[in-house]
């Protein structure tokens, strides 16, 4: 045997060493990340509290209520009952040590996984990765990073340069479709372990059931909340003019959107309140001077809009206005006169509503809330 012969196979027994060695140190490097990953002594927040024996059998027979308008008859009759009140309070307004802000990952409201890997991942490159590998999954999905020079959690976005190792996955829970559902769930936990493996990285998968009972429960605390307040101005002869609508209407701070209705705007741009066409036809810039309707309606998205009882004593204020201004009359949705009384159940209802969400460490208008009521 020749000593080329003899070196190249001397050669091959030192590469194959060198894989070996280089395994074993990647293999020993994961175990202890995943060692310290999982024997950390962290509480779980989103699951602090079990649902009682009662609050199961409840959740079992619940039907959702979806969205709909408060009719402002039913406020005469004293309706919209039933608002849940088993509401679990949520787990407190500040974060764990150590873990993102709530305005990233709120354990109360989101399905929060730990994603940790020894080696720093690109932020952008692990969101073009989720992209590919969770494409089917439609509910909001928050990646966020620990920048470890700045100290700081920041969430992951498609143009960001930061990369890390400490990461957290969080998925909300409900939104106004319902809660997140099983098929869901196992798309997102298939797909955050998928990634972990393609990162060497340990991904932390909370316990599926947990997940889901805290769905159903966030799901139908929403759903006893969920309130829309509708009043109508309606013409008691001739149909309202167009123009005299919207300068009406302007005059009372509102603003025509590209929706087709004008809308009730706080300082920051957000709508308070709306007011649209009775009949089918939105409202359109240049087509108001033509325009005449028999109607329009103004409507209040209680957990959407903080200070919703003050908010709802001005939007009475202007649809007043309003039906003095046009020739009309305040409504309920069968043309039945609207006293002050019914009024005043529904500011009422309004501040019932705010106190239950407020208890929960939701409150109306607030980010949680805007995220859950979409």
């Amino acid at each position: 045997m020749s000593d080329l012969q003899l070196s190249l196979i001397a050669l091959g027994v030192a590469l194959v060493v060198a894989v070996l060695v280089y395994n074993k140190w990647q293999e020993r490097k994961h175990r202890k990340l995943a060692e310290r990953i999982f024997s950390s002594d962290h509480p779980d927040v989103l699951l602090g509290r079990q649902p009682t024996a009662d609050a199961s059998a409840a959740a079992a027979s619940a039907e959702r209520i979806e969205p709909s308008v408060f009719a402002a008859d039913d406020a005469t009759q004293g309706v919209a009952q039933g608002v849940a009140q088993d509401a679990t309070p949520a787990s407190g307004e500040r974060a764990p040590l150590g873990e993102p802000p709530h305005e990233l990952a709120d354990p109360a409201i989101d399905c929060i996984v730990r994603f940790e890997s020894a080696d720093p991942v690109g932020g952008a490159y692990l969101l073009q990765t989720q992209r590919l590998v969770m494409d089917k999954l439609d509910r909001q999905l928050v990646w966020c990073g620990f920048d470890e020079r700045a100290g700081v959690w920041e969430r992951l976005t498609a143009n960001g340069a930061g990369d890390y190792c400490r990461l957290r996955a969080a998925l909300q829970l409900a939104d106004r479709r319902g809660p997140l559902t099983d098929s869901e769930l196992t798309l997102f936990f298939n797909g955050v372990q998928h990634m972990a493996d393609l990162f060497l990285a340990v991904a932390d998968l909370p316990a599926r059931n947990d997940i889901l009972a805290r769905a159903a429960e966030v799901d139908r605390f929403c759903a006893g909340v969920d309130i829309q307040i509708g009043l109508n101005v309606a013409a008691t002869a001739a149909p309202f003019s167009g123009a005299r609508l919207r300068g009406l209407a302007e005059a009372g701070g509102l603003s025509l959107g590209e929706d087709g209705m004008f809308h009730a705007l706080d300082d920051a741009g957000a709508t308070l309140f709306t007011l649209s066409n009775l009949e089918a036809a939105p409202f359109v810039a240049d087509a108001m001077n033509t325009l005449a309707t028999h109607g329009v309606t103004f409507t209040l998205d209680v957990p959407r809009v903080t200070g919703g009882a003050n908010v709802f004593d001005r939007m009475v204020v202007i649809a007043k206005q309003l039906a003095i201004g046009l020739g009309g009359s305040l409504v309920d949705d069968n043309r039945a006169p609207l006293p002050d009384s019914a009024l005043t159940l529904i500011h009422d209802k309004i501040v019932e509503i705010e106190q239950q969400m407020a208890a929960r460490n939701l409150p109306a208008g607030s980010a949680q809330a805007l995220r859950l009521f979409s």
